[in-house]
Formats: structure tokens, sequence, C-alpha cells
């Protein structure tokens, strides 16, 4: 029975072909599947999206009013959700009205936030319209002076700092004074000195089991993982890839706006999902970066029994064989012009892997083979061998 596609790349094939630009048959070839597993596939999408063939316009209309129904519901239960989140902190702000303005931006309608935490609307417009405060007046007040003061005399600690403040008429007490100075990072030259963000890079969760030898004997035996940004008009798209060194095909790929550890754990289930069966033992080599070293990552790595290998810190080289890839990415489709939207980019970078990388891009190393020319000819000269 074949293995079924990952759902991310299904998603990537029918948004390629629903944009029109080439014959169905055409698109199914550039990504290595069938015409009718593509139609099957779009078919699918319709029915799931309201379109089923035949249906009826009172079909339409009540399926319409449920699927309303159903985004209000999901819409009130993401507003407990995060009004769960939000009380919970430990830093607790005195009002609601924040997070009624953060679920709006997030396409919450300010109704249904209300109607759910049991909020007046006319407060929160008036909040809105006037969100400062005289408090928070006389906070920047105080800023300015500690900042006139820090300026003046550098040497000064906050509590030194304080007393020229109050002696220019402000009151704050020295805990205030502190907290100020603190956030902006106004410290006395005379201190110790610190470091820029008082991180130091995490512990390695693997030994280097690579060692810059870029090499397998076989498929499956060495992925290469890493995360690279780009930057779209709309804001930031990453893209972790992760590719085999055996042919240098890009066994699997996950994008988000967000650069968190789910996006490497998706990129690896989407490795493993296409790969099927015969990657136990396969050595996953990576940087230091906290995606790579987070606790889901390491999970996922055990669940498929694969084995972790990570390089040095600010040692490039140690990943050298995946920054080359990101850098054809860069000079084949990022630089070519400029992107407006994440979806656009995100297309286009798919396309160029499935279709152009993959297909029809020759690589020396390989014998003037493509990657999947390579894979195809070396397992079946296996399936002979056995």
């Amino acid at each position: 029975m074949p293995r079924p596609h990952p759902k991310e790349f299904r998603d990537d094939v029918m948004a390629v072909a629903r944009r029109g630009e080439a014959p169905i048959a055409e698109i199914a070839r550039d990504f290595g599947i069938s015409e009718s597993c593509l139609r099957n596939w779009l078919a699918k999408a319709d029915a799931e999206d309201g379109h089923p063939p035949g249906a009826t316009s009172t079909d339409s209309a009540e399926l319409k009013e449920l699927r309303r129904r159903n985004r209000l519901l999901e819409q009130e239960n993401e507003v407990l959700r995060r009004a769960a989140a939000y009380l919970s902190q430990a830093n607790l702000p005195k009002m609601m009205y924040p997070l009624v303005r953060e679920l709006a931006a997030d396409g919450i309608p300010v109704t249904v936030t209300c109607r759910v935490l049991k909020l007046a609307r006319q407060p929160y417009y008036r909040w809105l319209a006037a969100p400062i405060t005289p408090r928070m007046l006389q906070q920047a007040h105080l800023a300015n002076a500690l900042f006139d003061a820090h300026r003046d005399d550098p040497e000064f600690g906050h509590r030194l700092l304080g007393d020229e403040a109050r002696a220019w008429g402000h009151r704050a007490c020295d805990r205030t004074v502190w907290r100020i100075c603190s956030t902006n990072r106004w410290w006395s030259v005379l201190g110790k000195k610190r470091g820029a963000n008082g991180k130091k890079p995490g512990p390695p969760a693997h030994d280097d089991l690579v060692r810059r030898e870029f090499t397998a004997a076989a498929a499956n035996r060495l992925w290469l993982t890493d995360i690279t940004e780009h930057p779209p008009g709309e804001g930031k798209l990453y893209l972790c890839a992760i590719k085999d060194v055996f042919s240098g095909r890009i066994v699997g790929y996950s994008m988000s706006s967000r650069m968190r550890s789910q996006l490497a754990v998706d990129a690896l289930a989407s490795a493993v999902a296409r790969r099927g069966g015969g990657v136990n033992g396969c050595v996953v080599h990576s940087d230091r970066g906290s995606q790579f070293r987070s606790r889901r990552f390491l999970d996922e790595l055990r669940r498929h029994h694969l084995v972790g290998s990570m390089g040095q810190v600010a040692s490039a080289g140690d990943n050298a064989a995946m920054e080359s890839f990101f850098s054809l990415l860069q000079k084949n489709v990022l630089d070519r012009r400029c992107w407006a939207t994440r979806a656009e980019l995100r297309l286009a970078i798919i396309t160029w892997i499935e279709k152009t990388y993959h297909r029809r891009r020759r690589q020396a190393r390989l014998g003037g083979l493509t990657p999947t020319e390579y894979e195809t000819i070396n397992s079946t000269q296996v399936a002979l061998a056995a």
C-alpha cells in the first residue's frame, strides 16, 4: 500500500494547481504524483470547503449557517482560552481591555469577546480612545528626569539618580527608580559589565557525530536540518528544511510565520512520513538552535528512533551542506523579485524545491544527475542486488 503524502505537501500542491498557471497533468508530473491523485485531492478539498457536487441551495444555506455557528463557537473558545492564560500571568494588569484589543487584532470581534468576558463595550472604547493614564504620564516624566541625570553623570547608580529626580520635584521610591533604570539599562559605568542579553548559548543536546563529513553510503543515513528566515512584505516567513546527504534531496520541510519548536517538529514529521520505513538509526544533524534542543523535537527524534547530532556554537561550517542549499534558495527564489505576502513566497519556494531542485537541477557530485534521478537509479540497483 503506498505511503500517504504529508498534509503540508498536499496543501502546497493543491495551492499551485489552483493558481491555474499550468495544466493539472503537468503540475502532477512536476511534483511526482499521478494526475488522478491530484484531481482526487482537489475534489476532496472542494467538498470540505462546502462545494460538494450536486448540492442544492437549501443545503448550501444550511451548511453556511452551521459553519457560522461553528466559527462563533471557536471564537468563544479562543476567548476563554486566551483569558485563562492572561489571568495566569504573574504580573497581572488591572484591566482586561488589553486582552480585548489583542483578540480584536487576531480577528475575534469585540462584541464576542465582551459578551464572553461579561464586559461593557462603551468603557472599552473609551479606554481604546485614550489608553494613556495620568499615572503613565507621571512615570514617563520621571523616566525623562532619570535619563537626564544619567546623561549628566554616568557614574551615578539608581539611588543617586533617584535623589536627583526627587530634587527636581518628582516623587518616586528607590524601587520604582531601580525598575525604570533596569528596564532602560541605565547602569553606572562603575558597575560590573553586563552582556548584551544576559544569555549564554545553551548546552548541546547531542554530540557532533558528523564532524563536517557530509557523506552517506545510502539514503536515510544522514539528514541535515536548519531554519532560515525570509522577509516578504507582510512579515517574516520561516522555513525549516531537512536534507538527505546521500542525494541532496529535501525530504521534509515546514514553513510558518513564527520560529518555534513546532516548526522543526513539523518538518521532521514531514520527512519521516515522506520517507516511510527505513529511517531507524538515521542521524539528524543540526546547529544548537533552541528549536532543535526543545523537548518536543527530542521526543520526536526518540519516537521515530532517530539519532541526534549537533555542531558547535557560531560555527557555520559544521552544517555547511545545509547552508549551501539555503544559499541556492536565496539566489534562485528570494533575490529574483520582491514578495508581497507569505502565501506567495511559500508557493514559490515549494515549487522551486519540488519542480526545479529535485527534478531539473543536475549536480556534479551526483554524476550529472538530479536528486530524484540519483535516488531512483540507486534504489533500483539495491533492489536488483537483493
